[in-house]
């Protein structure tokens, strides 16, 4: 019997989660990464939201050649594998982003459940319920206004009707996700073949988590609470003691997240599902505040605080459990992974499709299929010590706007829109990233930017039509 859960939690700093040293609380998560694998170096690809949520679903990188935007019909998504093999599914999420129709991203799974009221999602629109946006948010002054003044207004509304901490939409995720549980193992009678992602939206701004956890990090703060900045440069903006506070309200939304979490963590293992699951704990992305001047995502740049991202897989079976792992893992990898545990060969997945005909009446329809190739590899390999590395360097990027290249020891960064001069970093002697070398290392920049830009020339010229 074998099942599989995805848990994201959205916009989680590596550096803010206990089992990878972080000053923050996350017990639940340390707990189920005591019992499987943590990978240390794992990095996102394509960014931010939409473009992770495909690289995780296609198996493929992203940023040469697509940014923010729906799936193609040609793509061949992970739940489509899974439904094809029997598997029941659902997708559980309140990722604001994702339930908008024209990003179909439902794709594939049996049931799909949303939770509305995150962030801006337009949920609440009474025009008579009335918010004050200065309390809890600061405008800049300038041509940013008129478009996050009503975002703000907005989020004010979804919240205007909440009372305890269970109305917070992580919390009515966790509810959907163990009644989904509950009614296929309790009622169906179902332990076996079951996919669930659940996709939490939190930590994601705006940070607004309720007691104890608002105050658990910053308590003697007596200032205005900033609980979702407008994104762009600090200076001028925010004190650094605002950017400290609204950074702790943030490790506050963590530790909630981390409860919510264990909820669903200890429904799985109280249904009998503990032992024959694969389990993943992941994000898409970081979230800077202000290591490079700026807070939130408000620039496409692939600084350490945004693409380093915590990974952790529990096998069932044990296997690798108690292990770090140093080697370079990607977003793109978490497809074949999946399919690796199940047993689902990965070097000839195949995907069917209507082939046209003059009438195309139901009869004269022609299913054929075209063969599709994973970029990314299966990580079971390494968890299991047969393997001590699946690639020498994480390829990152924003579609159009920004590419990246990381090992251990380097991190190139080189701007394709033309706004910003080449970067490149010494991440064993400055692993935040503050000191350009690109004049210094030219020699090793170079050769970076060539190892980059072969990269990108190879996938495009094998894989771009698919």
């Amino acid at each position: 019997m074998v099942n599989v859960v995805v848990i994201v939690t959205d916009s989680l700093r590596v550096d803010h989660v206990g089992c990878y040293g972080g000053h923050v609380k996350t017990p639940n998560i340390d707990r189920l990464a005591a019992e499987g694998v943590v990978f240390e170096q794992a990095f996102s690809e394509g960014l931010p939201t939409l473009p992770t949520r495909t690289t995780w679903w296609t198996g493929r990188y992203t940023f040469p050649f697509r940014g923010w935007q729906q799936f193609e019909h040609f793509n061949l998504l992970l739940a489509e594998v899974l439904w094809n093999k029997g598997y029941s599914s659902a997708l559980i999420s309140d990722t604001y982003h994702m339930h908008k129709p024209v990003y179909n991203c439902g794709r594939g799974f049996d049931q799909v459940i949303w939770i509305r009221g995150q962030e801006y999602d337009p949920w609440i629109t009474d025009s008579n319920i009335s918010v004050d946006i200065t309390k809890y948010h600061r405008l800049r002054g300038d041509e940013s206004d008129e478009p996050w003044r009503p975002r703000f207004e907005q989020y004010l509304r979804n919240v205007s009707w909440v009372k305890t901490e269970e109305d917070y939409p992580v919390a009515r995720v966790v509810k959907e996700t163990i009644k989904w549980l509950e009614y296929n193992v309790e009622k169906r009678g179902q332990k076996d073949k079951l996919f669930l992602w659940v996709d939490f939206f939190d930590p994601h701004e705006a940070w607004d988590p309720p007691d104890p956890y608002r105050s658990m990090y910053d308590p003697d703060y007596d200032g205005q609470e900033l609980i979702d900045p407008v994104p762009g440069n600090v200076a001028g903006y925010m004190t650094p003691e605002e950017v400290n506070h609204t950074k702790a309200l943030y490790a506050g939304e963590v530790t909630f997240v981390d409860k919510w979490v264990g909820a669903i963590l200890n429904k799985v293992r109280e249904l009998g599902l503990y032992e024959s699951t694969l389990i993943m704990h992941t994000t898409d992305h970081g979230e800077p505040f202000g290591e490079h001047g700026y807070i939130r995502k408000a620039k496409p740049f692939n600084y350490e605080e945004l693409v380093h991202i915590p990974w952790i897989i529990r096998h069932p079976e044990g296997v690798g459990r108690g292990k770090g792992i140093k080697a370079i893992v990607q977003t793109v990898d978490l497809m074949p992974t999946i399919l690796d545990f199940l047993g689902i060969p990965t070097d000839r997945l195949e995907l069917p499709f209507l082939a046209p005909t003059k009438t195309m009446f139901p009869q004269d329809i022609k299913v054929t299929s075209r063969e599709v190739r994973l970029h990314g590899q299966s990580l079971l390999p390494l968890m299991a010590g047969e393997l001590e590395k699946i690639r020498d360097y994480a390829y990152i990027g924003h579609y159009a706007r920004q590419w990246t290249i990381r090992n251990h020891k380097w991190s190139y960064h080189l701007a394709i829109d033309r706004g910003k001069p080449p970067e490149l970093y010494n991440m064993e002697k400055d692993p935040m990233e503050q000191k350009n070398l690109v004049q210094d290392e030219s020699d090793v920049a170079n050769d970076l930017e060539f190892k980059l830009r072969r990269f990108v020339d190879n996938i495009t010229l094998h894989d771009l039509a698919l």
